[in-house]
């Protein structure tokens, strides 16, 4: 079996004048909540063999929180997640077969419409993913990833 960790960013200051999307910090309690997600990773032994992530810096901050408690894992930056539908985050994790345990750090709605297309089998019904919320799915090694050919295993939000 393979498992997905989908990790949305913790909360974020909102924008100043001027400051682009990409560049919003998470805020003290995105930072708290991007700590405890780590803990809670490491407390249920899913730790990641590899990681995709958002080139926002709050993505990248919220990281950065989790590999602090974790430890280090391989790291890409993947320009494709920001603001990436299904399509293409199914494209991105199908690209990485090869990986047993793969974390993907990203945005809604692109990450819990995922989620219930990989689980439900639709994106029409997705759920909500708050901010620092990890959904944990696992599929069949020789799965494609592909609408309802995974079993959300766990869900947790800060």
């Amino acid at each position: 079996m393979r498992e997905l960790i989908l990790l949305r960013h913790a909360h974020a200051e909102p924008a100043s004048t001027g400051q682009e999307d990409l560049d919003r910090p998470l805020s003290p309690v995105g930072l708290a909540e991007a700590e405890a997600a780590g803990k809670w990773l490491k407390e249920n032994n899913l730790t990641p063999d590899s990681v995709l992530c958002s080139p926002a810096r709050r993505t990248r901050e919220t990281l950065e929180a989790v590999v602090g408690v974790i430890g280090y894992a391989e790291q890409k930056l993947e320009d494709a997640v920001y603001d990436a539908t299904p399509g293409t985050l199914a494209r991105l994790i199908d690209d990485r077969r090869d990986v047993e345990r793969l974390l993907v750090v990203g945005h809604n709605p692109g990450l819990e419409q995922l989620v219930a297309l990989m689980s439900d089998g639709s994106s029409s019904d997705y759920r909500g993913m708050p901010p620092g919320g990890i959904a944990v799915l696992q599929f069949d090694k020789t799965s494609a990833i592909e609408p309802g050919a995974a079993s959300l295993t766990a869900f947790w939000w800060p």
